[in-house]
């Protein structure tokens, strides 16, 4: 049977996630070291893990409000005032979501109608611009380049925006590259939002992942940002849990009301014991100092160090990521096309990483290695790609 006429030939047109590809090839596949999925290797805290099981020996498996019990979204206001100078109304302005994965997904539907242009800066991750195609919009690639340390810069925008162009998606720290963005870069940004009139969403799921001394600061707080700005975050990379699935959005109530809406007919609602574990883990952090944070930031920090100058002394030109738990090196001295040299490489060495095509097409020329895993795995994957680019 035909079944071409009955798909929406919008959807059916995009291509399946570049990362998931490697990794789904890489999980059947024997003695292999996955750099692919940006999934931390820590377990969530056993203190957390307990309040949840408490949870369901307590019986408490019943649907919560839509927009996510009162005691978490409590606990996320106090967290964004106290690390990052926020202020959001837990009644209104905030929105519990099934990871910041489907708070991305529904701000896009809230904000976007056909027609619509989306800026997404490239390279950046990979649900981006389908996100944008769901909602029925169009989106526009915005090429970030190595020697501007991959931030977004007000001249590249100002060629990409359009009298369509409606919405800004600022991903940062960044992933694939690591970049972040400082105050100043944020204010030039935010002059450009502010002079086109647009909306910007700002997804800051890797905020506590910021290495060398540096800052995250939020684009809400820059002045006048905060009626334009829906901040998306979340619990998976700097909490350690994934398998969760529990993010959030924050911003305008009338904004945050229509994506409640979606929200309630699609979802109804977050996994209760997923919802009850993030209010333990906001409420434990602030108690002592978010020391958890602290201890997986500095391990990742020295994978980090190690994983660029692995790649350095290689041979490979590495830019060095100041966020996020991901290196961005280029391979274009070896002569190789991104995906075939991830697909040797995987092939010959039985190591994953991805290609930074799955970005947009200004990664090429790079991979992406995650460092979010032991560093016994670590040294022998970069010790496997030193040997792959010397028959390369």
């Amino acid at each position: 049977m035909n079944y071409e006429r009955f798909l929406n030939s919008r959807i059916a047109a995009v291509p399946p996630s570049g990362i998931r590809r490697f990794f789904d090839i890489a999980a059947g596949m024997k003695d292999t070291i996955s750099l692919g999925v940006g999934e931390p290797d820590f377990k969530t805290p056993y203190s957390i893990r307990n309040v949840a099981i408490d949870s369901l020996v307590d019986g408490e498996t019943q649907y919560t409000a839509n927009r996510g019990i009162t005691e978490l979204r409590n606990e996320i206001s106090l967290y964004l005032q106290g690390r990052y100078g926020l202020s959001y109304d837990p009644e209104t302005d905030i929105l519990v979501t099934i990871g910041a994965s489907e708070a991305i997904d529904v701000a896009l539907r809230a904000l976007v109608e056909p027609g619509d242009e989306v800026l997404v800066p490239e390279p950046s991750y990979v649900s981006y611009s389908p996100g944008v195609i769901f909602a029925g919009g169009n989106p526009v690639g915005v090429v970030t380049r190595e020697e501007d340390e991959f931030r977004l810069k007000a001249e590249y925008l100002e060629k990409s925006v359009t009298s369509r162009t409606k919405v800004l998606i600022l991903p940062y720290p960044n992933n694939p590259t690591g970049g972040i963005m400082e105050q100043r870069d944020l204010k030039e940004v935010a002059e450009f939002v502010r002079k086109h009139d647009l909306m910007v969403i700002s997804d800051e799921i890797y905020s506590e992942l910021v290495y060398d001394g540096k800052k995250h600061f939020s684009f809400a707080a820059v002045e006048g940002m905060a009626e334009r700005t829906l901040t998306i975050n979340g619990f998976s990379k700097s909490f350690a849990m994934t398998g969760w699935r529990v993010g959030y959005a924050c911003g305008p109530a009338e904004i945050i009301s229509v994506m409640n809406k979606i929200h309630q007919y699609s979802i109804m609602c977050a996994p209760r014991q997923g919802q009850i574990a993030a209010a333990a883990a906001l409420r434990s952090g602030r108690e002592n100092g978010y020391e958890e944070i602290c201890r997986m930031r500095d391990s990742y920090d020295r994978r980090r160090r190690y994983m660029v100058n692995a790649f350095r002394e290689m041979g490979l030109a590495c830019f060095e990521p100041y966020g996020a738990f991901y290196a961005f090196p280029s391979i274009r001295t070896t002569g190789l096309s991104s995906e075939e040299f991830c697909s040797r490489l995987l092939r010959e060495k039985n190591v994953a990483a991805v290609p930074g095509t799955a970005f947009g097409p200004s990664g090429e020329g790079n991979i992406r290695c995650c460092y979010a895993t032991s560093i016994e795995k670590i040294t022998v994957a970069m010790e496997r790609i030193s040997e792959f680019i010397q028959t390369c």
